[in-house]
Formats: C-alpha cells, structure tokens, sequence
C-alpha cells in the first residue's frame, strides 16, 4: 500500500516538474516571438523617420524589452532548473575534485 502511495507522489511531482519546464519553453518561445515582432516595429519606425543605421542600432529601445523581459527569463529558468543548471548542485565540490584528482595523475602518467 506504501509503494502505491510513493509511486503516485513520484508521478505527482513528476507531472509538475514536466508542467513546469513546459511552461518555460512556452514562456522562452513567446519571448523570442514577442520581442522580434517589437523590434522589427522599433527598427521599422525609426528607419522610417530618417535616422540612420548606427542610430537605430545604437538606439537602447530597440534592445530594451530583450534586456528587461530577459531578466524575468533568467530568474524563471531558475527557477524551473535551479542552480543545478548551472553546474553547482550538491557534490559539484566533490565532482570538480575528482577531475582535478584525474587530470593531475594524468599529467603525471605523461611525464
């Protein structure tokens, strides 16, 4: 009976953490649509006004929703993956001294 009810919790939180990452890829996906779509008409408005193409390139509003918006990206990817992402999980230490371990009997098997 036991078994049962940690299966179904395992397939709970699984079912979640798919919910999760997919809404991030829905998330990522409007982004990128969103902020092309707003930049062409940022970019399309100013090259109609006569500036030129270094102005309309170095012009901040054009990059402004990229900057801002991505900033939400980062700290929702973060929060969908965590910082195991970024390679710094529980035993990152003990994984990173075990390479450094092998790469220095390494060089030393060379020499």
């Amino acid at each position: 009976m036991e078994n049962n009810f940690t299966q179904e919790q395992n397939y709970i939180r699984a079912k979640k953490r798919v919910k999760a990452i997919k809404g991030f890829y829905v998330h990522l996906i409007v982004y990128i649509l969103v902020n092309i779509f707003l930049s062409g008409i940022i970019i399309f408005g100013l090259s109609n006004s006569g500036d030129s193409f270094e102005e309309i390139i170095s012009n901040f509003g054009v990059y402004s929703t990229w900057f801002f918006w991505g900033i939400g990206m980062f700290f929702h990817w973060l929060g969908v993956f965590g910082f195991k992402s970024l390679g710094l999980g529980n035993d990152w230490e003990e994984k990173k001294i075990k390479e450094l371990m092998e790469q220095e009997d390494l060089k030393k098997r060379k020499f």
